[in-house]
Formats: structure tokens, C-alpha cells, sequence
């Protein structure tokens, strides 16, 4: 029996391993072609010099070397993409952070609250982006025309390079807040009323037992919010396009490497140019986010040592 036994489970787990794999393949096919693939691809083209029209070129490390050494937009479009992601990350987590902490509470009409927050969430970014652009107008924006209830002057939001990126920053702030609240939000609910109760009865108020229970407990969902929101400030290119009309001005007031990207890709047709670009804007992303996480966790030890 024992011997017979053996050929029939080693079947089994052959039809199993069989079944698996026929699971899995769909998404093993989408992750090459949609994933796998462009990437390979684009490296490819990193090392050429191709317009769409002709046959690529094989120019080796040049795009590279030119981007690094002989383009000073480059620069300029990092040190942008750098000041969005500060102005944006910061106010996203701590706004976040307060919001999710008001929300997660139990009152009356709490509800239509978190719907109210939630509504940016699923707006179109472009059709946002065109509303805001509407709101900044230095002529007849509502921003202004408050302003000038006050007695204070028209602000150029979009037309002055200092104020731009500090516009483009606070649309930003707007859409991001309430992915960030979702998940603090989420975390938050999941911490055990009875750790609360043991709290206030030792005599903690409520802003200690936020910053010694809460922000503690919710350290995952924080460190996740934190990756999510750094990378998609990083990347930021549809806010910008809308609200600059595409060119990253006024001047370079909000040129970013995504409007960088685009206008090489699009505008001046260096597709090669603009890949190496995109590979330059993922390993800086890869390098950035494995800091980050291995710092949080790095922290996260100490914390429970």
C-alpha cells in the first residue's frame, strides 16, 4: 500500500502544480508583455538614436553622456522634480495624517465627512488640473477675486516662476491627501479599542496616546503611504502639463522630468534620448525607495528593541 500510495500523491501534486501554473499564466503572460517587455525595450532604445521615422542607431552610452554632461535642463528639471516632491510628500503625510486621526472618530454625520474627503480621490487629474488652472487665473480666479475681497492684490499664481511651483504643490497636495487618509484611515480603524481604554485609564490625554499608540501601530501603513506618495511625486506629469500648458514654465518655474520626457519624446522626436531619460528616472526612484525602506525598518528595530 505504502508503494502505491507514493505514484498516486506524487500524481496529485503533479495535477496540482499543473492547475497552478495554468492559474498564474495569464498574469505571467500580462506581466511580460505589458511589464517585462517595454522595459527591455526601452533600455534598447537608451543605446540608439531614433526618431520614429528611421532606423534606430546604435550610439552606445551617448545618451547618457549627454544627459549627464551636455544638457543643463537636465538639471533644472531635477532640482524641480526634487522641490515638487518635498513641497508634496511632507504636507501629503502630515495632512493625511491629522485627517485620517479627525475621521476616525464616531460621531454623528462622520460619514458624509469621509465622502466629502474621498471626492478628489476620484476626480480626473486632467479635469481637476483645468479647474485649478481656472481657480489660479490672475484675472478672474476665484483665488484672487477672494483675495481681493481682503484687500490684497492678484497673486500670479501661474505666471510668476516662484509662485507656479507652489501651485503646482498645493494640486498636488489636493489629489494625493486623500489616498494617504485611505490608508491611515484603514490602519487606524484596525487598532484594538482595548489598548485605547488601558490608556486612558492610566490618565493619558488624547494627543499622547496619538503620539504613543496611533502613530506607532500605523508605522506600515505610514512607511507604504510615504513610498506610494514619494513615487508618484516623483513621477508627476499631468498636473504639470495641464496647469502649464505643457511646457514646465512660466520660464522653468515647473519644468519637471516628466515635461522633460515628454517634449524629447514627442516634441522633438528623440525617442533613444528620452528612454535613457526614463531609465535615469527609474533607478533613481529604485535607489531612493530601497533607502527609504530600509531606513523605516532600520528605525522600526530600534523602536522594538
Amino acid at each position: 500500500m505504502t508503494t502505491l500510495g507514493r505514484p498516486r500523491r506524487s500524481a496529485l501534486r503533479r495535477r496540482k502544480a499543473a492547475a497552478g501554473r495554468m492559474f498564474i499564466a495569464p498574469n505571467l503572460i500580462a506581466v511580460a508583455v505589458f511589464m517585462a517587455f517595454p522595459l527591455v525595450f526601452t533600455l534598447y532604445l537608451s543605446l540608439h538614436r531614433w526618431d520614429l521615422f528611421s532606423s534606430p542607431t546604435f550610439i552606445g552610452f551617448n545618451n547618457f553622456r549627454r544627459l549627464f554632461a551636455h544638457d543643463p535642463l537636465f538639471w533644472v528639471a531635477l532640482r524641480n522634480t526634487v522641490i515638487f516632491t518635498a513641497g508634496t510628500l511632507i504636507p501629503t503625510i502630515v495632512i493625511g495624517l491629522v485627517v485620517a486621526a479627525a475621521l476616525n472618530r464616531k460621531l454623528k454625520g462622520i460619514g458624509i465627512f469621509r465622502s466629502i474627503m474621498f471626492m478628489p480621490l476620484v476626480a480626473s487629474t486632467v479635469a481637476m488640473a483645468v479647474v485649478w488652472r481656472l481657480t489660479f487665473s490672475t484675472d478672474y480666479g476665484v483665488l484672487n477675486t477672494a483675495l481681493g475681497w481682503i484687500g490684497i492684490g492678484p497673486v500670479p499664481w501661474l505666471t510668476d516662476p516662484r509662485w507656479s511651483m507652489f501651485s503646482l504643490c498645493l494640486v498636488s497636495v489636493w489629489k494625493s491627501v486623500p489616498f494617504a487618509t485611505i490608508v491611515l484611515l484603514a490602519a487606524m480603524q484596525g487598532i484594538p479599542a482595548d489598548v485605547y481604554e488601558a490608556a486612558r485609564i492610566d490618565g493619558a490625554a488624547a494627543l499622547r496616546r496619538f503620539g504613543s499608540i496611533t502613530v506607532p501601530l500605523i508605522r506600515p501603513a505610514l512607511v507604504f503611504s510615504f513610498v506610494i506618495t514619494f513615487i508618484n511625486s516623483f513621477q508627476v506629469f499631468d498636473q504639470a502639463y495641464v496647469l502649464t500648458g505643457g511646457k514646465g514654465g512660466p520660464e522653468t518655474g515647473t519644468y519637471v522630468l516628466g515635461i522633460m520626457l515628454y517634449q524629447n519624446a514627442f516634441s522633438f522626436d528623440d525617442i533613444g534620448y528620452a528612454c535613457a531619460l526614463a531609465w535615469v528616472i527609474f533607478a533613481i526612484l529604485l535607489v531612493l525607495t530601497l533607502l527609504q525602506l530600509r531606513l523605516t525598518r532600520g528605525n522600526a528595530y530600534e523602536s522594538e528593541a
